[in-house]
């Protein structure tokens, strides 16, 4: 099967992007990494790693866990010249997450100024599978607008938005929700939340949209 194209931007939540990367390798899928300059920022401060490369694989390993040895493949954001560039890459779709509003920004206009642009770019016009995981609040009518754009062109939005009605007791169990609804996009099997059955959850909340 062809890799998934993982990206990271420099919006908050950063540890969507590395979460849903494991999850991938874990389940034995291919991943194409690409690593924004800004993202490596973020990195540094909501993770505590410092990245001096973007495709080193001992830094890399420090961002996303040893599981990854041998099963990812990264590319810097500069390098228009990578495979991801091309539409004639093969590839079983693309996921940025967490995506900064300039990312969304630049992609809902068609204009490519690193890899990640690019890269989605030839998801849009090859017709594949993408998904945002938008991440800023409050937002603007610039920023609905071109989610908006995006997602009359299918694209998937999975705002990161975790849900609370699965009763989750920890960050960690809201991230892989989050995570979870990611995945659904691509159709990729998981076991990240519980799925709603109808019946009252655990922690005896009611499903959103009942009352």
């Amino acid at each position: 099967m062809p890799p998934y194209i993982v990206a990271l931007t420099g919006a908050s939540g950063v540890i969507y992007g590395v979460r849903i990367v494991q999850e991938l390798v874990k389940s034995g899928h291919a991943v194409a990494l690409v690593i924004s300059q800004a993202a490596r920022l973020v990195i540094q401060e909501e993770l505590g790693v410092g990245l001096k490369s973007y495709t080193q694989a001992g830094e890399l390993e420090a961002v996303f866990g040893p599981l990854i040895k041998g099963k990812l493949q990264a590319f810097a954001p500069n390098d228009l010249a990578a495979p991801l560039a091309s539409g004639s890459f093969p590839s079983s779709g693309m996921i940025i997450a967490p995506c900064s509003m300039g990312t969304l920004g630049a992609i809902a206009g068609g204009t490519v100024q690193n890899l990640i642009h690019r890269t989605a770019d030839c998801m849009l016009k090859e017709g594949r599978r993408l998904v945002l995981v938008p991440r800023e609040t409050p937002l603007n009518a610039i920023h609905l607008e071109n989610m908006l754009k995006l997602s009359r062109l299918g694209v998937s939005m999975v705002p990161a938005m975790p849900g609370f009605y699965a009763g989750a007791k920890s960050v960690d169990e809201l991230v892989d929700f989050l995570v979870g609804k990611v995945l659904d996009q691509m159709g990729i099997e998981h076991f990240l939340y519980p799925r709603w059955t109808g019946k009252t959850s655990p922690a005896g909340s009611a499903h959103p949209g009942k009352i």
